[in-house]
């Protein structure tokens, strides 16, 4: 499998906030076949890459005291080839700052934000670090899609933001979802979850990972401490379920991905 073009505006990484390092890499080292790489303390904050099959696919950080009382959570990174204008860009356009631009040495620069419907997002100015290496391959991230409140408010903002060049899937009551790009080569989703998501739960971004059998994959993450949150569903493209790893962080598995956007919108 190719190293994935990444595009500016489309997702390039996804990384975990964790409060236990060493549980994630348990778990997700035997439910995706992950191999991890510890960075340097001093240089890198012992930021952790995961790799599979000698590839990057993802990463992880011990969460700090700062954090105390947030979530274990998945981030969707955005690549920009400015990250500054972006983040001033985002604040134009009704978007917050988490975290300014930050030179990760000669890795790149990063930022965190909330988009105007107040999902988290992060934002990757590539230098050395393109971007994860593999994807829609098992063990690897197969899609990316924000779930938001205020669908309206949330394609003009990536479009205005991001410069996404948007295709309308579907515009009915029942379902709405726009994509970045059309088809097979749309490379983000968008979803109307307005009807869905309860009150205390923010829009929010969710990362898919790729699996050979999702029933397999299912029974072997419950084994290991993790809970099923949603799924499994067949939908025309792909079985698809999202589940909460043993510290509750949230993910989805799709197996069987030939087209990502649509296999992800029929969820």
């Amino acid at each position: 499998m190719p190293t994935p073009e990444h595009t500016n505006g489309a997702p390039c990484w996804n990384d975990l906030m964790t409060s236990d390092t060493e549980k994630a890499k348990a778990f997700y080292g035997t439910l995706f076949g992950w191999t991890f790489q510890t960075g340097d303390e001093e240089k890198y904050g012992g930021y952790i890459t995961a790799a599979k099959d000698g590839k990057t696919v993802a990463g992880m950080m011990q969460k700090d005291d700062s954090m105390a009382g947030m979530p274990d959570i998945w981030s969707t990174y955005l690549r920009s080839e400015d990250a500054a204008a972006t983040v001033k860009a985002a604040t134009e356009h009704g978007g917050q700052v988490y975290m300014q631009p930050m030179d990760v040495l000669e890795q790149g620069s990063m930022a965190m934000i909330a988009d105007a419907t107040g999902a988290s997002v992060g934002v990757w100015q590539p230098a050395e670090m393109k971007g994860y290496e593999l994807a829609a391959e098992p063990g690897a991230p197969a899609w990316h899609e924000l779930h938001t409140k205020d669908y309206a408010t949330a394609v003009t903002f990536y479009q205005d933001v991001f410069g996404w060049d948007t295709d309308v899937m579907s515009d009915t009551p029942e379902f709405r979802y726009t994509t970045l790009g059309a088809g097979d080569a749309a490379k983000a989703g968008i979803m109307d979850a307005s009807a869905y998501l309860p009150a205390e739960v923010p829009s929010n971004w969710q990362v898919y990972f790729a699996v050979e059998d999702a029933d397999a994959s299912i029974e072997k993450a419950v084994s290991m401490g993790a809970r099923v949150i949603d799924g499994p569903d067949d939908t025309p493209f792909g079985r698809l379920a999202t589940l909460a790893d043993p510290t509750g962080a949230m993910f989805k598995i799709v197996a069987d991905t030939g087209q990502g956007a649509q296999s992800a919108a029929d969820a």
